[in-house]
């Protein structure tokens, strides 16, 4: 009964925060920073979407990594029937792909790491988890090779300056990309204070119960 109630509880954290990402990523970041504007390269739903990787450490720690995936796979079917309502279907299959191959990334690296200092398996797990999360939504996404998946986006194609400011040019989604990505890693470090906090009262459980 307790495993039950623990799952049910980080599967509806789960569900929150992809329900939170995708309502938020119709909401730009305003403002400027070092010359880039952020409302170019960046929306709200970016910082919450790193929180799927804290539930997911913190499942795996408690309960091993296939109540783990259990969690991931019901944010999964969450997901992708939400951005199946709300975006085209070349976009939800790249989420819901990005999404489900970044998340079982990051479990197998945490399981590899856990008995490592307390720290290095969820900031490996999430590092490795969002980059890979970003390569292929990203590319799935907006990338002419994934043209097959759907109708390129003539404006997330066309060369426009790295970020906005560099000279080099480049895909406007290549900007986009970057710009997710050292999101992820920042609220990735951020994420380290409430996992720390969590691990003296989330104690991991009995294996074999947790199968």
């Amino acid at each position: 009964m307790q495993y039950l109630r623990a799952t049910i509880i980080y599967v509806l954290l789960m569900t929150l925060v992809v329900v939170a990402s995708n309502f938020l990523v119709q909401f730009p970041v305003l403002g400027t920073l070092f010359g880039i504007k952020l409302s170019d390269l960046l929306t709200w739903g970016a910082f919450i979407y790193p929180a799927a990787f804290l539930v997911t450490d913190l499942t795996n720690r408690q309960f091993g990594p296939t109540v783990a995936r259990r969690v991931v796979l019901a944010g999964f079917v969450v997901g992708v029937t939400i951005s199946f309502y709300t975006s085209l279907p070349r976009i939800a299959m790249a989420s819901g792909t990005a999404y489900l191959v970044g998340q079982l990334l990051d479990i197998s690296v945490f399981n590899r790491l856990r008995r490592q200092t307390w720290w290095q398996a969820p900031l490996a797990g999430s590092l490795f988890g969002s980059m890979l999360d970003t390569v292929l939504f990203f590319s799935l996404s907006f990338a002419p090779a994934f043209a097959f998946l759907g109708a390129n986006d003539d404006f997330a194609i066309s060369q426009a300056p790295v970020l906005g400011i560099l000279a080099t040019e480049a895909p406007r989604w290549i900007s986009w990309a970057i710009g997710d990505f050292t999101v992820k890693l920042l609220v990735g470090l951020v994420m380290l204070l409430p996992y720390g906090a969590l691990m003296s009262i989330l104690k991991p459980m009995p294996p074999a119960k947790a199968a």
